[in-house]
């Protein structure tokens, strides 16, 4: 069975690590590892290669970056190449990136039967790109391999059968209980002079909060506020440094000396800081389950979340991007309020040996 294995950009890297793993423990399995380009530099892509072991890709697009269509439009293009060429049985596509939507439908337009892990996962916000990448990824998809139950009652709702519909757990978990120790052997908080569970960790990257300057210098006045209080670190995504410059938020910034900015980190010192922060301040996805997994509170800066899961059972709490909400909530954490928090079913660590049996099952 020949299996094309695609990744795009940083969440995807976590996610395909233990399923390369598995996969090489299946004899019938023929893999490639097909990687767009989409995140092309070394601190947003080659270093997550590096730590957790992904073995070189075989196949490199080199998309780079561009607009929403600009960049799907290029990996459809290169993308129908390497699937003229290749030929290969399957094509499977992580999460919700434009490459995920870019090769899902050039593999349905060739025939070329799509396995999507991480599929059914909802927030109803059209206005997010990633949601629009979900649904059509999911329409296409000829195996939907879900992270959990609402989930799969999403996709029952957008009338796909039950015969095409897998619950497995969620992947991202099984590469973070594989290098949790040996995260937490990396000492960053002590490194960056912090003391563990004595600050906050912010990341921000969506165009909703950062593109938005009078979004964007509301959450900076929020976190200044806070930081009177704990001293927030914030790794600056690319976008956001960009933003904190043309909106002149950087003198604001520099005034306030609790909040330390630093580049882009790695997977394994990322996740040492996330296991010891006190608080998550966050507009990503995968934190809100990371920090669901290792206990942590986690303030979602945004009006809707496409994993309920993480709050109805984890520690996420939603604050949308009001300064007022943000500050409320994240004072109640540092005074002690935290909320109880279970892990989902599934989220065990194993999901990687389940997506190899359920594409075995399938299609072998």
């Amino acid at each position: 069975m020949k299996i094309l294995n695609v990744i795009g950009a940083r969440p995807n890297m976590m996610k395909i690590a233990p399923i390369v793993e598995a996969m090489q423990a299946v004899e019938s399995i023929d893999q490639t590892l097909l990687h767009t380009g989409q995140h092309y530099d070394a601190k947003m892509s080659q270093i997550f290669f590096d730590e957790l072991g992904i073995p070189k890709p075989d196949i490199y697009l080199g998309v780079g970056s561009a607009s929403h269509a600009q960049q799907t439009a290029r990996i459809m293009v290169e993308f129908e190449k390497i699937l003229l060429a290749e030929k290969p049985d399957i094509v499977l596509v992580i999460g919700d990136v434009n490459s995920t939507l870019a090769c899902a439908v050039t593999a349905a337009k060739l025939t070329v039967p799509v396995v999507h892990v991480e599929a059914g996962l909802r927030s109803y916000d059209r206005t997010m790109p990633e949601e629009v990448n979900r649904i059509v990824t999911d329409a296409l998809s000829d195996l939907l391999l879900t992270p959990s139950p609402d989930a799969d009652e999403n996709l029952r709702k957008e009338g796909i059968s039950d015969a095409k519909i897998a619950f497995v757990g969620n992947v991202m978990i099984d590469t973070l209980n594989k290098h949790k120790q040996h995260a937490k052997e990396q000492k960053t908080p002590q490194k960056l002079g912090l003391e563990p569970g004595e600050y906050a960790l912010i990341t921000l990257h969506r165009p909703s909060n950062v593109d938005q300057r009078d979004t964007f210098t509301g959450i900076v006045d929020a976190l200044v506020d806070i930081a009177t209080d704990l001293p927030l670190l914030f790794p600056l995504h690319p976008r956001t440094q960009k933003r904190i410059e043309e909106f002149e938020l950087a003198e604001k910034i520099a005034a306030t000396p609790n909040i330390h900015l630093i580049e882009p980190l790695g997977y394994l010192p990322f996740l040492d800081l996330m296991m010891h922060a006190k608080v998550l301040l966050t507009d990503s996805g995968g934190i809100q389950e990371e920090t669901t997994i290792l206990g942590v509170p986690c303030l979602t800066l945004r009006p809707n979340t496409e994993r309920p899961i993480t709050i109805e059972q984890g520690t996420n709490i939603l604050v949308g991007s009001e300064p007022d909400a943000i500050r409320r909530e994240a004072r109640k954490i540092i005074a002690g309020q935290t909320k109880p928090a279970q892990i989902p079913d599934l989220w065990d660590g194993h999901t990687a040996p389940r997506i190899v049996e359920s594409i075995v099952q399938m299609f072998g």
